[in-house]
């Protein structure tokens, strides 16, 4: 079983997709998927399909789903292979499993990934977390489970998701200027700055960026940018630590400088904290 759910949903099992045309079906297989090797209660699976407005024929519905997917999976399997559907896809006390092998579910192979790269960005060391990060963001083909219709429980899941991916990019940039890769990141901060234009720690690491490489004078433009619209916005002001990074940047604060032996060990914004 080969599990993608970081992009268009793919499910394959034998080299052949079980992924269904089906809305609803599609959906209960992204759910298995996304909790792949662990049990889902009946009430969760409804839940994510009809939310709280169940009709009262939901649990025959729900297992008329199951029947249409193990189909799909024995037919993957072949005559050779008869109880696949249901080892696959099994029946558990009060709900269903899809089984995986490990390895084989790109959200399991990202989460590790992510994981492994924390503990070597603690660990101080940035070479490793950098390449570690990069693995988990190449693991993404787009945007998560982008054709599939979510329900509330994918939709927290979708969420958490793409709140990761975008920390993780954030953490990355960390290791990348801890490791003097400053003018390499310009092309890149400055468009993810546009992409995420209340976004204050890419904020910071492009000021720093810029600042390291020289141009001081468009670090504070950024400053600027990001102000007049969280002012416009929101009606806020940008933070302390972010009001005191525009600071170091118009006094040349040494803390901005970099230390090839040493680097940042902290993030951008935590040299400023109060």
């Amino acid at each position: 079983m080969d599990i993608k759910l970081l992009g268009p949903l793919s499910v394959e099992a034998c080299g052949q997709s079980i992924v269904p045309t089906a809305g609803k079906p599609r959906q209960i297989l992204a759910l298995l998927s996304v909790y792949a090797n662990q049990m889902l209660p009946v009430p969760t699976l409804m839940e994510e399909i009809w939310g709280s407005d169940m009709p009262r024929s939901a649990l025959t519905t729900l297992q008329t789903y199951i029947l249409q997917l193990r189909r799909r999976i024995a037919a993957a399997y072949g005559p050779q292979a008869p109880q696949a559907s249901k080892d696959v896809l099994a029946t558990r006390y009060g709900g269903y499993l899809l089984e995986a092998e490990p390895g084989s579910v790109d959200v399991q192979e990202y989460d590790r990934l992510v994981s492994a790269g924390n503990d070597a960005l603690d660990a101080g060391d940035d070479v490793q977390a950098s390449l570690l990060f990069r693995q988990a963001l190449s693991v993404w083909r787009g945007p998560a489970l982008v054709d599939v219709r979510v329900g509330p429980i994918l939709e927290i899941e979708v969420a958490r998701l793409e709140e990761s991916r975008l920390g993780v990019l954030e953490r990355r940039i960390e290791a990348d200027l801890r490791l003097g890769r400053h003018a390499a990141l310009l092309t890149e901060l400055t468009e993810l700055t546009a992409r995420h234009p209340l976004h204050e720690g890419l904020h910071a690491q492009c000021m720093a960026a810029l600042y390291r490489a020289g141009r001081p004078w468009q670090a504070l433009e950024v400053y600027q940018g990001l102000r007049a619209r969280l002012v416009e916005d929101l009606g806020l002001e940008p933070s302390p630590r972010l009001q005191k990074l525009q600071q170091a940047v118009l006094a040349s604060d040494p803390a901005l400088d970099f230390d090839l032996g040493a680097g940042w060990r902290r993030p951008v914004l935590d040299l400023f904290a109060a």
